[in-house]
């Protein structure tokens, strides 16, 4: 593969200094904290630096969001050429999508979803969200009818966002891959592309994996060619379009990336995210299968109280005289590490990092504040979510005409 051959998920294996890390779809550990720069070298893809975020606020006239300013997203692959597209007036997409694992989501599943919800309000484009339901049977013990159910709760959580019918379409692969020639056409194509020894090396499949995990890398692919929705871009079959994501699931688009040219699509860009680390430490990232490491949008504000303060690793010193003294570590303190994410005031983010380095803000104090901002967040969240039916979740998850024209 021409592009993307050069780095597989075995590569990503970082050793310097006795620091090591993995980043894959699936792994994502750090013997201290993950280390973005090295990321971007191994991955091959572009840091995002003041320059583009400069043309990104000259182009769209919009401030750009937090997650931007403060390099929460902070790596890319095309995103200039997204805002050529934007600035003469041609076509784009979204594209990001969900693998439903749990009943609810945790606040770091949020982080995309947020971010989407702000580039499709910025762009005014139609915006595709891939449920993945049928990867997460292949991955886990778990039945199809239980996936379902799953698959309806998260939905309900990535629209209480706040996005748009007539902009939005969402679907499962279980459901849709049945309805759609046009979608099973383009996997097809794609698979035809890849061999058995390219999709092993990307993602370290071995003799013992089940031969669903080994074509289901297309199905993750399909959805970033618009040839894979005519219901929604008509003949239109060349629409190029903006992958929001996590780091860790760029392997799969590195692939995509490198298979398009060879179907005449044009290749999906990406913008990629930092993870929301573990309360625990910065050494991984939330996960839904650990009930203590997570703030989950199902939370009380007292059980979201008790995680932060019991389980919130700390960069404060042994004793308030110390840390008067000598102050906090910011690096790796996970409740300013959770603010840089979820305090919009970044006067305030400033005088808090400023506050607990000098030692003037103890631990407490923090943990304080960001208690107080994630308890309003996802009581926001589930209100939100309360209006959301069942019918209101399957008129999103309908095959239908968006609201634009091709």
């Amino acid at each position: 593969m021409a592009e993307d051959n050069t780095t597989k998920l075995a590569d990503v294996q970082i050793d310097d200094n006795a620091e090591t890390q993995r980043v894959d779809p699936w792994t994502v550990t750090a013997s201290k904290a993950v280390n973005y720069d090295k990321l971007i070298a191994e991955f091959g893809s572009n840091k995002i630096d003041s320059a583009l975020i400069e043309r990104f606020e000259r182009i769209t006239g919009q401030k750009p969001h937090i997650f931007l300013r403060r390099g929460l997203f902070f790596s890319h692959r095309e995103l200039n050429e997204i805002l050529t597209l934007h600035e003469n007036k041609k076509p784009f997409y979204l594209y990001t999508g969900r693998g439903p694992s749990s009943g609810a989501l945790h606040i770091g599943h949020l982080i995309p979803f947020m971010f989407t919800k702000w580039l499709q309000d910025v762009f005014d484009v139609p915006l595709i969200v891939q449920m993945t339901d049928d990867e997460k049977y292949l991955w886990r013990d778990i039945s199809l009818d239980e996936l379902r159910k799953i698959t309806i709760s998260n939905v309900k959580d990535i629209l209480a966002c706040g996005f748009d019918v007539n902009k939005t379409f969402i679907f499962s692969d279980l459901d849709y891959m049945g309805q759609s020639t046009a979608f099973n056409t383009v996997v097809l194509k794609i698979r035809k592309c890849i061999t058995f020894n390219q999709v092993k090396g990307i993602f370290g499949f071995g003799d013992s994996d089940n031969i669903g995990k080994i074509s289901f890398p297309a199905i993750q692919a399909a959805p970033a060619f618009s040839a894979s929705f005519p219901q929604i871009f008509g003949n239109a079959k060349n629409v190029k379009c903006l992958i929001p994501c996590a780091i860790d699931q760029d392997p799969y688009f590195r692939m995509t990336r490198d298979v398009a040219p060879r179907l005449g699509y044009a290749k999906p860009a990406l913008i990629h995210s930092q993870f929301l680390p573990a309360l625990q430490g910065a050494q991984t990232k939330m996960s839904a299968s650990d009930m203590n490491s997570s703030i989950y949008l199902s939370d009380t504000p007292n059980v979201i109280k008790k995680k932060i303060n019991k389980y919130a690793f700390s960069g404060g010193r042994d004793t308030v005289e110390e840390h008067r003294k000598f102050g906090g570590d910011c690096s790796v303190d996970i409740s300013y590490q959770f603010l840089t994410f979820f305090l919009e005031d970044d006067d305030e983010l400033a005088k808090i990092e400023k506050g607990y380095t000098s030692g003037e803000i103890l631990s407490g104090e923090l943990k304080k504040r960001l208690i107080a901002i994630l308890q309003e967040i996802v009581k926001t969240h589930q209100d939100k979510r309360s209006e959301i039916t069942d019918d209101v979740a399957h008129e999103f998850m309908r095959s239908r005409k968006l609201k634009y024209t091709y």
